[in-house]
C-alpha cells in the first residue's frame, strides 16, 4: 500500500471483548476503536471526537456496550460558561499558580507527580501499575495536535516552582479536548481538578474555541459526578449534541 493510499483510506473499526465496567458495578464494558495514523490523523481525530470518541495515544475509542448506553459524551459550552460561586472561589485560591503550555514530551517530574496521584486516588485501578515507559507512550505517542499544561507553585528563588498539576490536552478546530489530567493529592484546598477544567474553559475563550470536551459522563457514577457541575454543558444524543439537563 502506498503512502497516499494510507492517508486517504477509510479507517477500520474494531471491537474489544467484554470486560468489567469501571464505572457501574456488575456491568460489562466493550469498546469500538480505530487507529489514528497518517496525514489524516488530525481531521479523523476531530471527526471522531465530535462523534463521541476519546483518544488514547494512537487510538480513538468509544463505548459499544450491549444493552447499556450509560456513558454519555459531554462538552462544556465555553463561550456561554457561567461560573458558580464555588468555582469563583477555586479560581481565587489558585490565582498564584504559574501556568505553562509545554510540548507533549514526558518528564520524570511529571511521572513522579502522576505516581503520587495514582497511589493516592486510584490504587488498584486500571492505571495503578503504570510505569515510566507507559507514561512516555501515553504522552508522546500522539499523531495529533497535543500539548501538556503544567501548573506550578510560584518560585521563591527564580527557578521552577513545585509542579502541582498537569493536563494532557488535544487542540481541535472547535475546542480543547482534555485527554488526561492529574494533580498533587496533598493540595486538597486548591481543588486542582476543578481548576484545570476552569483554566481550559478560559483558554478556549481566549482562543475563541466554543467547546471543552470532557469525555464521558455516567449517570449514577460518583467518579463522573463532578463533570455535571460545569454549565452550560452539552451531551451527545441520537439527535446530536443537545443541552445536558438535570
Amino acid at each position: 500500500m502506498t503512502q497516499q493510499q494510507q492517508n486517504t483510506r477509510v479507517p477500520q473499526f474494531f471491537l474489544t471483548p467484554g470486560g468489567p465496567c469501571p464505572y457501574l458495578p456488575g456491568r460489562t464494558e466493550r469498546k469500538v476503536f480505530a487507529r489514528l495514523n497518517g496525514a489524516l490523523a488530525q481531521p479523523l481525530n476531530e471527526a471522531l471526537t465530535h462523534s463521541g470518541f476519546r483518544r488514547s495515544q494512537t487510538i480513538a475509542y468509544r463505548p459499544a456496550c450491549d444493552a447499556c448506553s450509560a456513558c454519555v459524551s459531554v462538552r462544556i459550552v465555553a463561550n456561554a460558561f457561567a461560573y458558580s460561586r464555588g468555582q469563583r472561589r477555586v479560581v481565587r485560591r489558585n490565582a498564584d499558580l504559574v501556568r505553562e503550555v509545554v510540548p507533549a514530551e514526558a518528564t520524570r517530574e511529571q511521572f513522579a507527580l502522576l505516581r503520587t496521584y495514582l497511589d493516592s486516588r486510584h490504587a488498584g485501578g486500571g492505571m495503578s501499575d503504570m510505569g515510566l515507559f507507559d507514561y512516555v507512550a501515553m504522552v508522546e505517542e500522539t499523531p495529533v495536535n497535543t500539548h501538556i499544561v503544567e501548573y506550578r507553585k510560584p518560585s521563591v528563588d527564580g527557578g521552577l516552582g513545585q509542579l502541582l498539576a498537569c493536563a494532557l490536552s488535544d487542540v481541535l478546530r472547535d475546542g480543547l479536548s482534555m485527554v488526561y489530567s492529574f494533580y498533587h493529592p496533598g493540595e486538597e484546598g486548591r481543588s486542582l481538578g476543578t481548576q484545570m477544567i476552569l483554566d481550559h474553559v478560559r483558554e478556549a475563550q481566549v482562543r475563541e474555541l466554543p467547546h471543552v470536551y470532557l469525555g464521558y459522563w455516567v449517570g449514577g457514577s460518583d467518579k463522573m459526578a463532578y463533570k455535571s457541575r460545569f454549565r452550560p454543558m452539552e451531551a451527545l444524543t441520537r439527535e446530536g449534541w443537545e443541552p445536558l439537563t438535570d
